[in-house]
């Protein structure tokens, strides 16, 4: 699914224009990023939980040319999966 069928999907659902649709999604996504990058973890019961974990620098390898490079630290988004999620997705599987 892309953004774009996420916010038609939205507008069909709620009864709304797709332009608002579009602003809801887009606040919902601000938000979220927002959050995460304040270093707050989300917690969407039934859905999921977003948060950012650290990665320490290390040493890497070009795999063209085999020379060593240095990997500096960073942040990275994590989603972890909740249990009702999880669930479902191994139902719709059956």
């Amino acid at each position: 699914m892309t953004k774009a069928n996420l916010v038609e999907t939205v507008a069909k659902e709620a009864d709304m224009t797709k332009k608002d649709a579009e602003q809801l999604v887009e606040i919902i996504f601000e938000s979220i990023i927002g959050s995460l990058n304040k270093g707050e973890k989300i917690e969407l019961r039934g859905f999921g939980s977003f948060r950012i974990r650290e990665r320490d620098a290390r040493k890497g390898r070009n795999p063209k040319t085999g020379e060593a490079v240095d990997i500096p630290a960073k942040r990275v988004a994590y989603f972890k999966p909740g249990k009702e999620l999880k669930e479902t997705i191994n139902k719709s599987q059956k």
